[in-house]
């Protein structure tokens, strides 16, 4: 198995392994790069869905990411079961454009996720591609005055928030990421529960810190993501059909790319729990989206 490290701060490309068959010794090697690296790239497996979900099982249990999931993966797509692109009007079009604003999984939920997994099926010919932000570098650039400052701070976080911000109000509907249970709080610098490294712990989702006020909150929030996601902290991966892709969750933010529309994009996924030790918040009442008023709709980029 070969390694190599990306010119990023975060990320390895591994090679020469093969996935489908791992032995539960090179599985412990792969563990032990995935904590350092935080984001592993293993190009041309073409892993069929059982073969997925087994590699996604060893970090372990997965998510339920659909009330009709049948197995530990969905597929994240721009087309519907009939083969017929999604529109600007339909929820799929309107997730997948949230999609593009950098988070983490599962925060807006009471157990956010451990690490996600992402597997190439189709891609469009340009954009599209997925790009990692290493917010454990993020955190170590900032100065003592500021991590002194975000040191005990703590945002809720929502997804009828971060839609909304992206243009797009949705009422519950009891499915995933849209439920009645509350809005998780969570610290903004989080402590890795294997490495014991912090990294900024934010994203699209978060907002409201307690101790603020609305318009010092969302700034603070929003100049943390936009310094922290900078070069040489971040890498953007390029799909080809094949590949694989799993990162640590608990200290990596991601976001899709552009791509035009009338291209399909479809990428398997999966999620896997946070352990409740480490990843369980306490929720507290969730702001609905009637709640906020979006300050901008930008839905034009995905169709350039």
């Amino acid at each position: 198995m070969n390694v190599t490290p990306t010119d990023a701060t975060l990320g390895a490309v591994v090679t020469e392994v093969d996935l489908a068959d791992l032995t539960d010794d090179l599985w412990e090697v792969i563990h032990a790069d995935f904590l350092e690296y935080g984001l592993l790239i293993f190009p041309d497996q073409h892993l069929t869905e059982d073969a997925q979900g087994n590699f996604a099982l060893r970090f372990g249990k997965t998510e339920k990411l659909h009330p009709q999931q049948p197995g530990p993966s969905v597929q994240l797509s721009n087309q519907k079961p009939n083969g017929e692109m999604v529109h600007r009007e339909d929820e799929g079009f309107r997730l997948l454009k949230g999609n593009e604003g950098w988070h983490t999984d599962s925060t807006y939920m009471p157990l956010a996720a451990k690490a996600g997994m992402l597997a190439a099926l189709v891609v469009p010919p340009k954009g599209g591609e997925t790009e990692f932000a290493d917010m454990r570098a993020a955190w170590d650039e900032l100065d003592d005055e500021m991590q002194n400052k975000l040191d005990g701070l703590s945002a809720y976080h929502s997804l009828y928030y971060s839609q909304s911000r992206a243009g797009y109000v949705h009422t519950t509907d009891h499915r995933y990421g849209f439920h009645d249970k509350g809005a998780p709080l969570r610290p903004v610098i989080k402590i890795h529960p294997e490495t014991g490294r912090k990294s900024i712990y934010t994203g699209r989702h978060a907002y409201g810190i307690p101790e603020m006020n609305s318009e010092a909150s969302e700034k603070l929030l929003s100049d943390l993501l936009e310094n922290g996601c900078q070069p040489p902290r971040t890498y953007k991966h390029s799909w080809c059909v094949g590949d694989i892709v799993v990162w640590d969750n608990r200290c990596v933010m991601h976001r899709a790319r552009p791509y035009d529309t009338n291209h399909a994009r479809v990428l398997r996924a999966s999620r896997i729990s946070g352990e409740p030790e480490s990843e369980l918040a306490p929720t507290f009442a969730d702001h609905r989206a009637a709640d906020f008023r979006p300050s901008s709709t930008n839905e034009s980029s995905l169709a350039n």
